[in-house]
Formats: structure tokens, C-alpha cells, sequence
């Protein structure tokens, strides 16, 4: 996708920097339009070395092209952020100082801008009637975060986290699937579960949750009501989205469980523990000089995707697996995936490599979807955002 990022200037310019390079990591392009004054807070080198592309605030740069004309033009979407009160002020007026003021004006992709300025500011009327007017001819302005501001001042003002304002702007662009979703409930699982040894340390698994956030965003993207439950999750979750926090795999049964019970599609993206220690030490378990190692006795949890499947809480609930597998003496990932999937019996299993940068905390995916047969639906690749569509168009064909 092709984004135009602008940047106005405040001090929140820096955080921009992370926006920026998380709009990049999940494979998009990006142009960097700050104003003459967000080049006083962050540099034009740094922009610059990010985005890969060059960097001008000023109309009579790059003439020839028409810069002023063509970037605006060539935007997917365009984000501001941060969005000081005198950036919204010249946008309201339509004012085209600038390359950004510009490019806003001629831009007929989503726009979407993220205010971050003094609380006073903020909610000053001249402020609010920028914002109202902004609004009205459908640019999309997020309310700011509240918070501790520059210097000793806390309030409304703060701009929001750079994934929030990413996962926002995303929802804006149409990515070819519309709102094909709408009127469903979807529960979607995300992270790994940790079962507790003692009040220090847990049983884990490697994953970030980044998988499961994506398939929650998409899904709210394209119209669907989701509930999120979340198991030590790593990213940031997306607006919109009823998050339901978890620690355990016990505790996550219990709430998917929960919100499946009026859901037309339940998806366990999590990475649930196959083993909990049988008994959790109420202090720190110390290290005894000359001493044996402690012995841990492990028992089984509760296949809660078995559950869902033998127990579907309404008829038509279709239920979709996760199987995160690596290769063996016995078989390749796919021999393992097709064999968790004839035994788990889900509509759809999702299965991917894990290991040696794949899978778990990366920006990319490789999956291919099996039916509860073991036969190949499809296979998807790419960005786990791009995954994630892949996922729900396979589980719309069954849905419909």
C-alpha cells in the first residue's frame, strides 16, 4: 500500500519515527511529508534513511514532477501525526502552504489524523470547531490519548500509540473485501499462555500474538463485531476490539468458552500450553547450594479446540484451529499439520513452520489451511495482516 505520512510540529513528531517504521516492517510504502517545523524536532536524514524515499516539506521542491499535485494523488491513505491545533486550523481552512496542506487537499484516499497538543488546546473552541468541520467532510480525526504532556501537565492531548494510530488507519482502506462480514460475532484467540511455577517463573511459548491481533483487526475491519482474548500478548490491540485478558490456559477456557456462546466463528490463534506444572509454589522456589534440582511434576490441560468442536455452543459455528508445527524424523510440518487436523476435527486448521525466525514474532507468515479431512483449502503468504484476510475468506466460503 502507498501511504503518505505527514508530520506537523510538535513534540510528539519523535514517536512518529516508530509510526513510521511499523508501516514499513509490515511491508508498506511509505512517504514522509513533515512541515518546516516537525524538521526542527526530527531531521530530514532520519526520515529519510526509514522510508527509503525522499523527504521535502516545501512545494517548490521536485517541480517538475508536481510534487504538490502527485503525491497526494498517488496515496492509498494518507496519516497525519502528529496533527498539531495549527495543522487542523490550516486543513479546516484549506489552506495549501505547504507540501502537506497540499497534499491533504488533493487527496481522495482515506485520511485520517492524529491530534496531539496541550490540553488547553485541544479543547479550546477554535480547536473543536476544526475538528467538527474536518469531520464533516469526512476526514477521520482520532480523539487524543490522556496523559502526562511536555513538562508537568497531564490531560487529554497525548498522541495515541503508534499501532493504535496504524491499526486505525488500516481499517480505513478498502482492501477489496468491504464489510463482508458485517452482522457476525467472531471470537479470535491471540498470544501464549503462561502456567505459573511459582510467583517468578512460568511455563511459555514464544508467541507474540501478533497473528491473532491481525486476524481480530481484519475481521473488525470487515464488519464484524470480535472479541479478543488475549493471552500475553506482545503488540498493541486494535481500537474497536472487546479485549478480554488472560494469563493461563485455564483462564483462557474460560473465556473463549464465555464468548463463543454467541459467536459465528471462534478462531484459537493463541499458542496454548500442552502442560501446566501439577503444583504452583505459593513463594519463590530457591536454588540450594550442593542441592538437587527441584522436580516438576507437568500434567495435560484441556484441548479447548477439541472442546469447541465436540461441543459447539450453536448449531453453524464454524470453528478454526491454529496448528504452529515443526518437522521431525516422522514428518514434515504439513504430515503433522494433516494429522491434527483429522484428529482435532475444527473446520478450518491453519497450520505454519515455527523455529528459526518463522512463525512466532516476525511480521511475516506462511500458512497453508487444511479442512478437518487434512486436505489442502489453500495456502497464503506475506504479512500477517495479509494472512489474516486469507484466513476469513476461507472461513466466509464456509459461512455462506
Amino acid at each position: 500500500m502507498r501511504i503518505v505520512l505527514g508530520v506537523s510540529g510538535g513534540i510528539a513528531a519523535y514517536k512518529s519515527v516508530a509510526l513510521l517504521r511499523l508501516l514499513r516492517e509490515d511491508g508498506h510504502a511509505v512517504r514522509v511529508v513533515p512541515t518546516r517545523a516537525a524538521l526542527e524536532f526530527v531531521g530530514r536524514p532520519t526520515w529519510e534513511a526509514l522510508s527509503g524515499e525522499p523527504v521535502t516539506s516545501e512545494v517548490f521542491d521536485d517541480v517538475h514532477r508536481v510534487a504538490h499535485v502527485a503525491v497526494g494523488q498517488g496515496a492509498d491513505l494518507v496519516i497525519v501525526a502528529p496533527a498539531t491545533a495549527d495543522l487542523l486550523a490550516r486543513a479546516a481552512a484549506g489552506l495549501a502552504d505547504d507540501l502537506l496542506t497540499a497534499t491533504l487537499l488533493v487527496a481522495t484516499c482515506p485520511v485520517l489524523l492524529a491530534p496531539a497538543m496541550h490540553t488547553q488546546m485541544w479543547q479550546h473552541p477554535a480547536t473543536v470547531a476544526n475538528v467538527a468541520t474536518l469531520r464533516s467532510r469526512g476526514v477521520h480525526v482520532l480523539d487524543p490519548d490522556s496523559g502526562r504532556l511536555t513538562g508537568d501537565d497531564s490531560g487529554p492531548g497525548r498522541l495515541p500509540e503508534g499501532a493504535d494510530i496504524a491499526a486505525a488507519a488500516l481499517a480505513l482502506v478498502d482492501t477489496g473485501h468491504g464489510r463482508d462480514l458485517a452482522g457476525r460475532r467472531v471470537v479470535v484467540s491471540a498470544g501464549g499462555t503462561r502456567e505459573p511455577i511459582d510467583p517468578v517463573r512460568y511455563l511459555g511459548n514464544r508467541s507474540s500474538g501478533r497473528q491473532g491481533v491481525a486476524l481480530a483487526a481484519a475481521a473488525h475491519r470487515r464488519g464484524a463485531q470480535v472479541t479478543l482474548v488475549a493471552a500475553n500478548v506482545e503488540v498493541p490491540v486494535p481500537r474497536g476490539v472487546d479485549v478480554v485478558p488472560v494469563e493461563t490456559a485455564a483462564e483462557l477456557r474460560e473465556a473463549v468458552r464465555a464468548a463463543a456462546a454467541d459467536a459465528d466463528v471462534v478462531v484459537m490463534a493463541a499458542a496454548v500450553a500442552d502442560f501446566r506444572p501439577r503444583t504452583g509454589h505459593a513463594t519463590k522456589i530457591k536454588k540450594q547450594p550442593g542441592g538437587s534440582p527441584p522436580v516438576i511434576e507437568l500434567v495435560e490441560t484441556v484441548d479447548v479446540l477439541a472442546e469447541l468442536v465436540a461441543d459447539r455452543p450453536r448449531p453453524g459455528q464454524v470453528v478454526v484451529g491454529f496448528a504452529a508445527e515443526t518437522g521431525d524424523d516422522e514428518g514434515d510440518v504439513l504430515h503433522h499439520g494433516r494429522a491434527k487436523a483429522r484428529r482435532k476435527g475444527a473446520d478450518l486448521l491453519v497450520v505454519n513452520a515455527v523455529g528459526a525466525g518463522r512463525g512466532f514474532a516476525v511480521p511475516d507468515n506462511e500458512v497453508t489451511i487444511l479442512d478437518a479431512a487434512g486436505e489442502s483449502v489453500t495456502a497464503a503468504g506475506g504479512t500477517k495482516d495479509e494472512v489474516a484476510d486469507a484466513v476469513w475468506d476461507a472461513v466466509l466460503r464456509l459461512l455462506t
